[in-house]
């Protein structure tokens, strides 16, 4: 295994639900022999990749600086910002941006202000694509093959509303553009519902979606979708005008 493989090794041991780490811990879930993992952890530690407070580690701020660089964060963030903004004072509840990673939707940026729900994802956090309205707005605009391939994986019962048939959520997903907006209702997290609505790039391509989640009897489709579709679309405008045009691009 190569020094960069074993880094990665030890970056995937962090997850929402360990955001510290002993040198046991550490050990235990990346697999690597412990003077392995404690040659590495200290060399990452000295890089400012990890951060190391008596004998437990967690990423370090060096990390967040590269990916803040990240142009999904730097373009489509910077871009769309003051539109998360404005959604989440119209709504007061928590907003999201997701893009697409896979069978995944990341978190780019979350807006909760007062009301925050500790069940969702933070910034840089993962959500499901199938049960989740971010997921559904995007998969709602993509092409065949990416749907297949969410919809074709292992899809948990995570509620008693969670949808698990493939050809249930492929009725919602055929139902997303006629009205702009996706939904889910309770399947992610009991208590808590979501609308969301696609953000697309310059070639017209669906590129993230920004949503509104909360409480269930605060977030109906009804009164949220139309401040979530228009911020969706403010927000595709301005990273149009944001990104780099094609006859701009240096050769």
């Amino acid at each position: 295994m190569s020094g960069l493989e074993r880094a990665a090794a030890i970056f995937e041991a962090f997850d929402v639900t360990h955001r510290e780490l002993s040198l046991a811990g550490l050990v235990a879930r990346c697999g690597l022999p412990r003077s392995t993992v404690y040659r590495a952890a200290e060399r990452m530690a000295g890089l400012g990749w990890l951060d190391k407070f008596g004998n437990r580690y967690r990423i370090g701020s060096r990390l967040f600086e590269i990916a803040s660089l990240a142009p999904i964060r730097l373009q489509l963030r910077e871009a769309v910002l003051p539109f998360l903004h404005d959604l989440h004072n119209a709504t007061m509840t928590t907003v999201q941006l997701g893009v697409l990673e896979g069978d995944r939707i990341l978190v780019v940026e979350k807006i909760s202000g007062h009301r925050p729900m500790p069940m969702l994802s933070q910034t840089g956090g993962v959500v499901p694509v199938y049960c989740s309205a971010l997921g559904r707005a995007i998969l709602a605009y993509s092409g065949r093959e990416t749907v297949d391939a969410v919809l074709d994986s292992t899809m948990p019962q995570r509620t008693p509303r969670t949808l698990t048939s493939k050809t249930a959520i492929l009725r919602e997903l055929a139902a997303v553009p006629a009205r702009g907006w996706a939904s889910e209702r309770e399947e992610g997290n009991v208590g808590v519902s979501c609308v969301a609505a696609p953000i697309f790039g310059p070639l017209g391509d669906v590129v993230a979606a920004v949503s509104v989640s909360g409480p269930s009897a605060l977030v109906r489709a009804d009164r949220i979708a139309p401040a979530v579709c228009m911020a969706a679309a403010a927000s595709s405008r301005a990273y149009f005008a944001a990104a780099p045009r094609v006859d701009s691009v240096p050769r």
